[in-house]
Protein backbone atom coordinates (compact mmCIF):
# COMPACT_ATOMS: atom_id res chain seq x y z
CA UNK A 1 0.00 0.00 0.00
CA UNK A 2 1.28 3.48 -0.80
CA UNK A 3 1.61 6.06 1.95
CA UNK A 4 -1.27 8.05 0.44
CA UNK A 5 -3.70 5.14 0.60
CA UNK A 6 -2.93 4.52 4.28
CA UNK A 7 -3.76 8.13 5.15
CA UNK A 8 -7.13 8.32 6.91
CA UNK A 9 -9.90 9.62 4.64
CA UNK A 10 -11.40 11.55 7.59
CA UNK A 11 -9.32 12.95 10.41
CA UNK A 12 -10.99 14.49 13.47
CA UNK A 13 -8.66 16.23 15.89
CA UNK A 14 -9.43 17.60 19.37
CA UNK A 15 -13.02 18.31 18.32
CA UNK A 16 -15.36 19.91 20.85
CA UNK A 17 -18.81 21.45 20.49
CA UNK A 18 -20.64 23.50 23.09
CA UNK A 19 -24.06 24.81 22.08
CA UNK A 20 -25.41 28.25 23.06
CA UNK A 21 -27.51 26.56 25.75
CA UNK A 22 -24.25 25.54 27.48
CA UNK A 23 -24.63 21.87 26.52
CA UNK A 24 -21.24 20.35 25.69
CA UNK A 25 -22.20 17.82 23.03
CA UNK A 26 -18.67 16.77 22.01
CA UNK A 27 -15.53 16.70 24.17
CA UNK A 28 -12.02 16.57 22.68
CA UNK A 29 -12.72 13.92 20.07
CA UNK A 30 -9.85 12.39 18.11
CA UNK A 31 -10.93 9.95 15.43
CA UNK A 32 -9.48 8.69 12.15
CA UNK A 33 -11.67 6.91 9.61
CA UNK A 34 -9.80 4.62 7.23
CA UNK A 35 -10.35 4.72 3.51
CA UNK A 36 -12.77 2.03 2.33
CA UNK A 37 -13.90 0.78 5.76
CA UNK A 38 -17.36 0.41 7.25
CA UNK A 39 -17.20 2.19 10.60
CA UNK A 40 -20.07 1.85 13.08
CA UNK A 41 -20.57 4.59 15.64
CA UNK A 42 -22.54 3.29 18.61
CA UNK A 43 -23.87 5.26 21.52
CA UNK A 44 -27.00 5.82 23.58
CA UNK A 45 -29.47 8.61 22.71
CA UNK A 46 -27.97 12.02 23.38
CA UNK A 47 -24.39 10.68 23.31
CA UNK A 48 -23.39 13.03 20.48
CA UNK A 49 -23.57 10.73 17.42
CA UNK A 50 -25.60 13.11 15.23
CA UNK A 51 -23.64 16.18 16.40
CA UNK A 52 -20.38 14.45 15.46
CA UNK A 53 -21.65 13.50 12.01
CA UNK A 54 -23.12 16.98 11.44
CA UNK A 55 -19.80 18.57 12.37
CA UNK A 56 -17.80 16.32 10.04
CA UNK A 57 -20.29 17.16 7.26
CA UNK A 58 -19.89 20.89 7.92
CA UNK A 59 -23.49 21.42 9.06
CA UNK A 60 -22.50 22.27 12.66
CA UNK A 61 -19.47 24.47 13.38
CA UNK A 62 -17.11 23.10 16.01
CA UNK A 63 -16.26 25.17 19.10
CA UNK A 64 -12.69 23.95 18.81
CA UNK A 65 -10.63 21.37 16.94
CA UNK A 66 -10.48 20.49 13.26
CA UNK A 67 -11.83 18.03 10.70
CA UNK A 68 -10.22 17.16 7.38
CA UNK A 69 -11.84 15.10 4.65
CA UNK A 70 -9.26 13.61 2.30
CA UNK A 71 -6.94 16.44 3.28
CA UNK A 72 -9.55 19.21 2.81
CA UNK A 73 -10.39 21.24 5.91
CA UNK A 74 -14.17 21.15 6.43
CA UNK A 75 -14.27 24.90 7.25
CA UNK A 76 -11.59 26.55 5.09
CA UNK A 77 -12.11 24.20 2.13
CA UNK A 78 -15.78 23.45 2.65
CA UNK A 79 -16.88 22.81 -0.95
CA UNK A 80 -14.13 20.32 -1.76
CA UNK A 81 -14.62 18.48 1.56
CA UNK A 82 -18.42 18.41 1.40
CA UNK A 83 -18.53 17.24 -2.23
CA UNK A 84 -16.80 14.01 -1.16
CA UNK A 85 -19.55 13.25 1.36
CA UNK A 86 -23.02 11.78 0.95
CA UNK A 87 -25.21 12.17 4.05
CA UNK A 88 -28.32 10.12 4.69
CA UNK A 89 -30.08 11.97 7.53
CA UNK A 90 -32.82 10.49 9.73
CA UNK A 91 -35.53 12.73 8.29
CA UNK A 92 -36.52 13.64 4.74
CA UNK A 93 -36.81 17.39 4.18
CA UNK A 94 -37.75 17.80 0.54
CA UNK A 95 -40.58 19.42 -1.35
CA UNK A 96 -43.37 16.83 -1.16
CA UNK A 97 -44.58 17.73 -4.67
CA UNK A 98 -41.20 17.26 -6.32
CA UNK A 99 -40.72 14.06 -8.33
CA UNK A 100 -38.20 11.37 -7.39
CA UNK A 101 -36.16 12.06 -10.55
CA UNK A 102 -36.37 15.82 -9.97
CA UNK A 103 -35.08 15.63 -6.42
CA UNK A 104 -32.10 13.35 -7.15
CA UNK A 105 -31.18 15.46 -10.20
CA UNK A 106 -31.36 18.61 -8.07
CA UNK A 107 -29.17 17.04 -5.35
CA UNK A 108 -26.53 16.18 -7.93
CA UNK A 109 -26.61 19.73 -9.31
CA UNK A 110 -26.17 21.20 -5.83
CA UNK A 111 -22.68 19.71 -5.76
CA UNK A 112 -21.81 21.25 -9.11
CA UNK A 113 -21.78 17.87 -10.85
CA UNK A 114 -22.70 17.68 -14.52
CA UNK A 115 -25.91 15.81 -15.34
CA UNK A 116 -25.34 12.06 -15.56
CA UNK A 117 -28.69 10.33 -16.18
CA UNK A 118 -27.02 6.90 -16.41
CA UNK A 119 -25.61 7.22 -12.88
CA UNK A 120 -28.95 8.40 -11.46
CA UNK A 121 -30.75 5.56 -13.24
CA UNK A 122 -28.35 3.00 -11.71
CA UNK A 123 -28.79 4.47 -8.22
CA UNK A 124 -32.60 4.42 -8.51
CA UNK A 125 -32.55 0.87 -9.88
CA UNK A 126 -30.24 -0.31 -7.07
CA UNK A 127 -32.73 1.13 -4.58
CA UNK A 128 -35.83 -0.28 -6.34
CA UNK A 129 -37.09 3.24 -7.08
CA UNK A 130 -36.74 3.31 -10.85
CA UNK A 131 -40.40 2.52 -11.50
CA UNK A 132 -41.34 5.45 -9.23
CA UNK A 133 -38.99 7.98 -10.83
CA UNK A 134 -41.88 10.21 -11.98
CA UNK A 135 -43.88 9.87 -8.75
CA UNK A 136 -44.27 12.83 -6.42
CA UNK A 137 -42.54 12.33 -3.06
CA UNK A 138 -45.85 12.78 -1.22
CA UNK A 139 -47.12 9.52 -2.79
CA UNK A 140 -44.21 7.38 -1.53
CA UNK A 141 -44.42 4.98 1.42
CA UNK A 142 -42.15 5.46 4.44
CA UNK A 143 -39.76 2.76 3.20
CA UNK A 144 -39.55 4.36 -0.24
CA UNK A 145 -38.85 7.76 1.28
CA UNK A 146 -35.97 6.17 3.19
CA UNK A 147 -34.65 4.72 -0.09
CA UNK A 148 -34.97 8.16 -1.65
CA UNK A 149 -32.83 9.67 1.13
CA UNK A 150 -30.07 7.24 0.14
CA UNK A 151 -30.52 7.97 -3.57
CA UNK A 152 -30.16 11.71 -2.89
CA UNK A 153 -26.99 11.09 -0.87
CA UNK A 154 -25.50 8.98 -3.69
CA UNK A 155 -26.55 11.30 -6.53
CA UNK A 156 -23.21 13.15 -6.69
CA UNK A 157 -21.02 9.99 -6.50
CA UNK A 158 -19.52 10.66 -3.04
CA UNK A 159 -16.46 8.79 -1.78
CA UNK A 160 -17.81 8.78 1.78
CA UNK A 161 -21.33 7.89 2.87
CA UNK A 162 -22.77 8.75 6.28
CA UNK A 163 -25.84 6.80 7.34
CA UNK A 164 -27.46 8.25 10.47
CA UNK A 165 -29.72 5.55 12.00
CA UNK A 166 -30.50 4.30 8.47
CA UNK A 167 -32.81 1.46 9.41
CA UNK A 168 -34.71 2.85 12.40
CA UNK A 169 -38.33 1.83 11.88
CA UNK A 170 -37.61 0.15 8.55
CA UNK A 171 -38.98 -3.25 7.53
CA UNK A 172 -36.75 -6.30 7.34
CA UNK A 173 -36.75 -6.45 3.55
CA UNK A 174 -35.57 -2.85 3.22
CA UNK A 175 -32.87 -3.42 5.84
CA UNK A 176 -31.60 -6.37 3.82
CA UNK A 177 -31.62 -4.35 0.57
CA UNK A 178 -29.79 -1.51 2.26
CA UNK A 179 -27.03 -3.74 3.57
CA UNK A 180 -26.60 -5.30 0.16
CA UNK A 181 -26.23 -1.81 -1.30
CA UNK A 182 -23.78 -0.77 1.45
CA UNK A 183 -21.62 -3.82 0.73
CA UNK A 184 -21.59 -3.12 -3.00
CA UNK A 185 -20.67 0.53 -2.35
CA UNK A 186 -17.82 -0.58 -0.12
CA UNK A 187 -16.67 -2.99 -2.83
CA UNK A 188 -16.59 0.04 -5.15
CA UNK A 189 -14.26 1.89 -2.76
CA UNK A 190 -16.78 4.02 -0.83
CA UNK A 191 -16.06 4.58 2.88
CA UNK A 192 -19.17 4.14 5.04
CA UNK A 193 -19.86 5.51 8.51
CA UNK A 194 -23.09 4.48 10.17
CA UNK A 195 -24.74 5.23 13.46
CA UNK A 196 -27.16 2.60 14.59
CA UNK A 197 -29.27 1.45 17.50
CA UNK A 198 -29.36 -2.05 16.05
CA UNK A 199 -26.19 -3.55 17.36
CA UNK A 200 -26.67 -6.73 15.32
CA UNK A 201 -26.29 -4.46 12.30
CA UNK A 202 -22.91 -3.20 13.50
CA UNK A 203 -21.92 -6.74 14.39
CA UNK A 204 -22.74 -7.94 10.90
CA UNK A 205 -21.56 -4.98 8.83
CA UNK A 206 -18.76 -3.03 10.51
CA UNK A 207 -15.01 -3.44 10.16
CA UNK A 208 -14.41 -1.19 13.17
CA UNK A 209 -16.62 0.06 15.97
CA UNK A 210 -16.45 3.33 17.90
CA UNK A 211 -18.44 3.85 21.10
CA UNK A 212 -19.46 7.40 22.07
CA UNK A 213 -20.90 8.24 25.46
CA UNK A 214 -21.64 11.72 26.86
CA UNK A 215 -19.82 13.38 23.97
CA UNK A 216 -16.61 11.40 24.38
CA UNK A 217 -15.25 8.53 22.32
CA UNK A 218 -14.67 5.85 24.93
CA UNK A 219 -13.39 3.16 22.60
CA UNK A 220 -12.43 2.56 18.96
CA UNK A 221 -11.59 -1.00 18.09
CA UNK A 222 -11.46 -3.47 15.26
CA UNK A 223 -14.74 -5.37 15.58
CA UNK A 224 -13.23 -8.85 15.61
CA UNK A 225 -10.66 -7.73 18.20
CA UNK A 226 -13.36 -6.13 20.35
CA UNK A 227 -15.39 -9.33 20.35
CA UNK A 228 -12.27 -11.30 21.22
CA UNK A 229 -11.12 -8.98 24.01
CA UNK A 230 -14.43 -8.16 25.63
CA UNK A 231 -16.56 -11.11 24.63
CA UNK A 232 -17.28 -13.63 27.33
CA UNK A 233 -18.50 -17.17 27.03
CA UNK A 234 -20.74 -18.98 29.44
CA UNK A 235 -20.98 -22.69 29.91
CA UNK A 236 -24.26 -23.79 31.48
CA UNK A 237 -24.42 -27.29 32.96
CA UNK A 238 -27.88 -28.76 33.57
CA UNK A 239 -27.37 -30.94 36.63
CA UNK A 240 -28.82 -34.38 37.35
CA UNK A 241 -29.56 -33.35 40.94
CA UNK A 242 -30.04 -29.88 42.38
CA UNK A 243 -27.25 -28.39 44.48
CA UNK A 244 -27.71 -26.19 47.55
CA UNK A 245 -24.25 -24.66 47.23
CA UNK A 246 -21.07 -24.97 45.18
CA UNK A 247 -18.55 -27.31 46.85
CA UNK A 248 -15.53 -25.38 48.26
CA UNK A 249 -13.06 -27.43 46.18
CA UNK A 250 -14.58 -25.78 43.03
CA UNK A 251 -14.25 -22.22 44.41
CA UNK A 252 -11.51 -21.28 41.91
CA UNK A 253 -13.96 -21.57 39.01
CA UNK A 254 -16.30 -18.87 40.44
CA UNK A 255 -19.31 -20.95 39.46
CA UNK A 256 -22.84 -19.62 39.85
CA UNK A 257 -25.87 -21.65 40.79
CA UNK A 258 -29.00 -20.81 38.83
CA UNK A 259 -32.49 -22.07 38.18
CA UNK A 260 -33.11 -23.17 41.77
CA UNK A 261 -29.80 -25.05 42.00
CA UNK A 262 -30.39 -27.21 38.93
CA UNK A 263 -27.96 -25.27 36.70
CA UNK A 264 -24.29 -24.43 37.19
CA UNK A 265 -22.89 -21.51 35.19
CA UNK A 266 -19.21 -21.10 34.39
CA UNK A 267 -18.17 -17.77 32.81
CA UNK A 268 -14.82 -17.51 31.02
CA UNK A 269 -13.16 -15.12 28.59
CA UNK A 270 -13.19 -16.07 24.93
CA UNK A 271 -9.41 -15.74 25.12
CA UNK A 272 -9.41 -18.37 27.85
CA UNK A 273 -8.25 -21.73 26.55
CA UNK A 274 -10.50 -24.72 26.29
CA UNK A 275 -8.39 -26.74 28.75
CA UNK A 276 -10.02 -24.98 31.72
CA UNK A 277 -13.33 -26.54 30.70
CA UNK A 278 -11.78 -29.99 30.53
CA UNK A 279 -10.32 -29.60 34.05
CA UNK A 280 -13.62 -28.20 35.34
CA UNK A 281 -15.46 -31.29 34.06
CA UNK A 282 -12.88 -33.58 35.69
CA UNK A 283 -13.18 -31.68 39.00
CA UNK A 284 -16.99 -31.88 38.86
CA UNK A 285 -16.69 -35.62 38.36
CA UNK A 286 -14.36 -35.85 41.35
CA UNK A 287 -16.84 -33.88 43.44
CA UNK A 288 -19.55 -36.37 42.44
CA UNK A 289 -21.58 -33.79 40.47
CA UNK A 290 -23.08 -35.18 37.29
CA UNK A 291 -24.94 -33.28 34.60
CA UNK A 292 -27.39 -34.32 31.90
CA UNK A 293 -26.71 -31.57 29.38
CA UNK A 294 -24.53 -28.52 28.73
CA UNK A 295 -24.57 -25.50 26.44
CA UNK A 296 -22.32 -22.52 25.73
CA UNK A 297 -23.34 -18.97 24.89
CA UNK A 298 -21.17 -16.06 23.83
CA UNK A 299 -21.73 -12.39 24.59
CA UNK A 300 -22.81 -10.27 21.65
CA UNK A 301 -21.60 -6.84 20.69
CA UNK A 302 -24.73 -5.59 22.48
CA UNK A 303 -23.63 -7.04 25.82
CA UNK A 304 -20.19 -5.49 25.35
CA UNK A 305 -21.67 -2.11 24.43
CA UNK A 306 -24.05 -2.04 27.40
CA UNK A 307 -21.26 -2.89 29.83
CA UNK A 308 -18.94 -0.21 28.34
CA UNK A 309 -21.57 2.52 28.57
CA UNK A 310 -22.53 1.43 32.07
CA UNK A 311 -18.88 1.71 33.15
CA UNK A 312 -18.77 5.23 31.72
CA UNK A 313 -21.78 6.46 33.74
Amino acid sequence: MSAASTQPIISVSNLSKTFASGLQALKNIDLDIRRGEIFALLGPNGAGKTTLISTICGIVNPTEGSVTVDGHDIITDFRAARSMIGLVPQELTTDAFESVWGTVSFSRGLFGKRPNPAHLEKVLKDLSLWNRKDSKIITLSGGMKRRLLIAKALSHEPQILFLDEPTAGVDVELRRDMWQLVRSLQAGGVTIILTTHYIDEAEEMADRVGVISKGEIILVENKAELMRKLGRKQLTLHLQNTLQLVPPELANYHLELANGGSDLIYTYDTQGDRTSIATLLEDLDRAGISFKDLQTTQSSLEDIFVSLVRKNK
